[in-house]
């Protein structure tokens, strides 16, 4: 088993739950995070305004500090790695700076709470 670790877009997020829940990985967690990447901030990121000015002192510090992002967890089988990384990618990628990033770490068990199932088996 793998975990997936995808960082996207806010604007994408209903965009990709449906997408994969349609792929059937209808199984996620997500959280609100804040980060930047390489290119230190987007302005266009934010849903909301920002003062002018404010833009001008960030780009003097060379970037803005964060914006906001979502991180998904997405726990699949090892063969639907590809599958589960072709539909983020497909549904995230626009070719410009803050399209995010995916991560795929090793899952050594899982085990459902309420019925001790263990390994893929808890997973659906």
């Amino acid at each position: 088993m793998k975990e997936i670790y995808a960082i996207i877009r806010p604007n994408k997020m209903l965009a990709t739950k449906k997408a994969l829940a349609a792929a059937g990985f209808p199984g996620m967690t997500a959280w609100k995070v804040l980060g930047r990447g390489k290119q230190k901030g987007i302005a266009g990121e934010v849903s909301f305004q920002i003062n002018p000015e404010l833009l001008k002192e960030a780009e003097k510090r060379g970037g803005m500090r964060y914006i906001p992002k979502r991180m998904l967890s997405i726990v699949v089988k090892d063969e639907d790695v590809p599958r589960v990384i072709d539909i983020l990618i497909a549904v995230n990628q626009s070719g410009k700076h803050g399209d995010g990033k995916i991560f795929v770490l090793p899952v050594d068990d899982s085990i459902r709470i309420s019925s001790g199932e263990k390994g893929p088996q808890a997973l659906f």
